[in-house]
């Protein structure tokens, strides 16, 4: 796969890819899907959540928990290279917010409110997200 250098191609990638309208704004732009509104928001099927433009592998199924903040929240990243974290100022607030490592793509922030093991919240924007089931 070739990696799209502007927003016509990244725009035609997401579409061949049938990802969320928002998709664009979302992983080029850092905008936020509203809460309760994405397709994994209350998804529970077994298998992997993966960056919707790259692929690249970030989120087992058996590590996603129910936030109550509408939308997927995930306690553990599948490894320590999956995904990059950055300090965001923007809105009048410091939080961390959380990039794929492969293409840079936003996929949401982090907070240390989540459950054991790790005390994370990967608060993730479905928009962002592909879903690999479980063979």
């Amino acid at each position: 796969m070739t990696t799209p250098t502007n927003e016509q191609e990244w725009r035609a990638l997401l579409a061949a890819k049938n990802a969320e309208p928002v998709a664009y704004e979302v992983t080029r732009k850092a905008a936020t899907e509203r809460p309760f509104t994405g397709k994994y928001e209350d998804h529970w099927a077994a298998g992997s959540y993966h960056c919707i433009c790259c692929g690249n592998k970030l989120f087992e199924a058996d590590t996603k928990f129910d936030a109550g903040c509408g939308w997927p929240s995930f306690h553990t990243a599948v490894d320590s290279n999956a995904i990059t974290e950055h300090r965001d100022t923007s809105h009048g607030m410091t939080r961390v917010e959380t990039v794929c490592s492969q293409c840079q793509a936003h996929l949401g922030h982090v907070f240390p409110d989540g459950p054991a093991p790790t005390g994370l919240r990967y608060c993730m924007n479905s928009a962002s997200l592909d879903f690999v089931p479980k063979d």
